[in-house]
């Protein structure tokens, strides 16, 4: 077991991937402190917001897998490919199921004013404009750049 963490630790690749999410999402952190002028336990783990913390991270891997294998290597191929699909699930699917959660939690205050239902309300924000995404790439990449 200890074998194991240490190779996790010494693998470039996933330190980029995660020292990319974890500024990514410090980044986010300082902002939303900024902006509200208070701090929010959710913003730990949460998603949304700017920057986008799995663009920062697949970004950061795929740079450094770029820079370890070869920008011509098939696992290079790889690594952009999720990373294309992640960073569309990021900025469309995500965030459009966002758009709906909002209308969802509408309706349920309507319901609730004229009717006394209510109802737990469903998470709005799960996505990223392209923006963000733009965002988290950058800090991704520049991540991967700095640790090479």
């Amino acid at each position: 077991m200890t074998s194991v963490f240490s190779a996790w630790c010494a693998n470039q690749a996933l330190a980029s991937w995660f020292l990319a999410c974890l500024i990514a999402q410090a980044i986010k952190i300082i902002l939303g402190v900024a902006r509200l002028r208070r701090f929010d336990f959710r913003w730990l783990l949460g998603t949304g917001g700017m920057p986008s913390t799995h663009a920062a991270g697949v970004s950061a891997l795929s740079t450094t897998i770029g820079f370890n294998t070869g920008f011509n290597s098939p696992l290079f191929a790889t690594a952009v490919a999720f990373t294309f699909i992640t960073l569309f699930d990021a900025q469309g699917v995500r965030r459009w199921s966002g758009r709906q959660a909002q209308v969802l939690n509408k309706m349920i205050e309507d319901m609730y004013f004229k009717r006394r239902i209510q109802e737990e309300r469903v998470k709005e924000l799960l996505g990223h404009t392209p923006l963000q995404v733009i965002g988290g790439v950058v800090v991704g990449i520049i991540v991967a750049l700095v640790l090479r």
